[in-house]
């Protein structure tokens, strides 16, 4: 079992920034992170994915160029920040971990509460 923990949600203006922090409860040197939001009234979605040697093998369109994933071990937390923020960036944000799989995706067995982020002038 593994517990994920995201924080850094915050209401924030059109072009402000964020980093959301995802604290695992163990070890996350073998696990897999993703990475993903739901607005309101929508599914779910990937914004990215990072393996555990730190290569990123999705970023959403929309994230591309204006977030970063990247991860410290040693610390047991993953990060996603986020620059130049647009109301298309109001969601909630969760992070979810796989220690069996390289594949980020909606089955993975472990997920965060999530964390909210509202971008609002």
């Amino acid at each position: 079992q593994l517990a994920l923990v995201e924080s850094g949600g915050d209401l924030v203006q059109p072009g402000g920034s964020l980093r959301l922090s995802c604290v695992a409860s163990g070890p996350m040197k073998y696990v897999t992170i993703g990475w993903f939001r739901q607005a309101p009234g929508k599914e779910r979605e990937m914004v990215s994915c990072i393996t555990a040697r730190g290569r990123i093998t999705h970023q959403a369109e929309s994230a591309k160029g204006r977030f970063t994933t990247y991860r410290e071990n040693d610390k047991k937390t993953a990060y996603l920040q986020m620059n130049n923020l647009n109301v298309e960036g109001t969601a909630v944000y969760y992070c979810a971990a796989d220690g069996q799989s390289t594949v980020c995706s909606a089955g993975m067995p472990y997920w965060g509460k999530g964390t909210s982020v509202s971008v609002a002038s």
